[in-house]
């Protein structure tokens, strides 16, 4: 009764609880982990292959970031983002995102900028490849990197921690309908604005960037307001 593809994760009990979390919350942004769901840390601990100390902890680590809530006796339940929820995160990445990208566009050199190309062009392979969990990996680390060059650690954590409340839980149907791929490929469009020194271009490109990303949460109808108005008749 797995719910998880096996991973094979080996290292120290530190380093394993790391791992594991990290595992869980690239299965909850793709939806291998479905909200509203309760999971066992025995259960999860039998897909990886381990034992279920290290999975208990680190199910404990995301209980600590809002993305699952103990539930006595029986494990822990995966939160719900509601699209209230999901407006105010976007709005909140948009506020900090956007101008950082025109600040980064300004002061960073060519060769830190032609650094991410290789994780951009790693979001169109994984996208096209229809490689979910790699395709959220190099995203995230695009992002986040692209953020570090304007030196304020503060910025990409504050911003890690709204990517993480904000998972997509509707991947694997965007990426059935083929709508993941023209998202994978603004990263790119991006990269280029920021080497051509448009910092105004990068700063638009961004925007739409993060308004085609919440559309598209808005269109995989996994939020539980889009499943209540499917039900009803509608819903992304």
């Amino acid at each position: 009764m797995g719910h998880l593809p096996h991973r094979d994760l080996n290292a120290s009990r530190e380093r394993l609880r790391d791992q594991v979390a990290h595992a869980l919350r690239a299965a909850l942004i793709s939806g291998e982990l479905r909200p509203g769901q309760v999971y066992s840390a025995p259960v999860l601990a039998e897909d990886f292959g381990i034992s279920a100390t290290p999975v208990r902890e680190a199910m404990l680590d995301l209980a600590r970031e809002g993305l699952v809530e103990p539930v006595r006796n029986k494990g822990f339940r995966v939160t719900e983002v509601n699209e209230r929820d999901l407006d105010q995160y976007t709005e909140i990445r948009a506020l900090i995102e956007i101008p950082t990208v025109g600040q980064v566009t300004r002061t960073a050199t060519r060769e830190e900028l032609e650094a991410l190309r290789p994780t951009a062009e790693e979001i169109v392979r994984a996208a096209r490849d229809h490689d979910l969990i790699g395709y959220l990996e190099a995203d995230r680390q695009f992002h986040l990197s692209l953020l570090a060059l304007s030196g304020n650690e503060r910025l990409v954590e504050t911003v890690g921690d709204l990517r993480k409340r904000s998972r997509l839980y509707g991947l694997t149907a965007l990426d059935e309908r083929g709508e993941l791929l023209p998202s994978a490929e603004e990263h790119l469009e991006l990269l280029d604005l920021m080497l051509a020194g448009d910092a105004k271009g990068a700063e638009k490109c961004m925007a739409r960037h993060l308004s085609h990303v919440r559309s598209l949460w808005a269109r995989s109808g996994s939020s539980p307001s889009a499943k209540g108005r499917r039900s009803a008749g509608a819903a992304g």
